[in-house]
């Protein structure tokens, strides 16, 4: 099982949308995580719109993102919460989230 940590970034006057739109995730959409190996997936919000995601995969976390891209209900899900997310910064246009995800290192894990 792989640990993943990564962060985005939801735009700071879309916070309650996001949030509302959590609250209610499309079965459809829980199903194919589940399929494509994710568990104990939670995601954390501040104030400020940094958003800190946590995952544990079966395998890689290349393949568990490929996975979910070949899920049709995975691009419904990225087009309905693209407009939640700020901008990239490499000048690109709006893209879906999960292109988006800065993964982070992990340093230490109390096992």
């Amino acid at each position: 099982m792989t640990r993943v940590g990564f962060v985005l970034q939801v735009r700071p006057d879309r916070l309650d949308d996001y949030r509302a739109a959590h609250a209610a995730v499309w079965p459809d959409m829980l199903d194919a995580l589940s399929r494509h190996g994710w568990h104990n997936y939670s995601l954390f919000l501040r104030d400020d719109g940094t958003l800190f995601g946590y995952v544990e995969i079966d395998g890689t976390f290349e393949a568990a993102l490929a996975g979910m891209a070949d899920e049709e209900v995975n691009a419904r899900w990225q087009e309905a919460m693209a407009p939640f997310f700020a901008a990239p910064s490499d000048g690109e246009n709006e893209r879906a989230a999960d292109t988006m995800m800065e993964q982070l290192v992990e340093v230490f894990h109390l096992d």
